[in-house]
């Protein structure tokens, strides 16, 4: 099995900074591709960051120019730091990664649990 474990989350003042950690673990051969993703009340998943194993970004038009994301592929850990927060960003943010548990297999998604992020005005 994999476990995705994420921390890092709470509440912050607008134009604060938080940064997010992911840690993968349990039996994994590769991870491919690992990204962040949120969702507000009310709203559908949303994708806010993705980073491939050589470290190739993609981020959404919204978070541009203030979230980071990065990755240490030692640790199979991703994270996501951002900055000039605005309270439209509040949302439970969740990290997800495309892992391989063998050489043999396909890479498969898997999610956290997702960690709170809220923003004050």
């Amino acid at each position: 099995q994999v476990q995705l474990v994420e921390s890092g989350g709470g509440l912050v003042q607008a134009g604060g900074s938080l940064r997010l950690s992911c840690a993968a673990s349990g039996v994994i051969f590769s991870i491919r591709a690992m990204g962040w993703y949120r969702q507000a009340p009310g709203n559908q998943r949303e994708l806010v960051a993705t980073i491939m194993s050589g470290g190739t970004t993609n981020y959404s038009d919204s978070v541009k120019g203030r979230f980071t994301i990065s990755r240490d592929n030692a640790k199979n850990t991703v994270y996501l730091q951002m900055n000039s927060l605005k309270p439209e960003d509040t949302a439970v943010y969740y990290c997800n990664a495309d892992v391989r548990r063998s050489f043999i297999t396909v890479p498969s998604p898997y999610w956290g649990q997702g960690t709170q992020v809220t923003v004050s005005s």
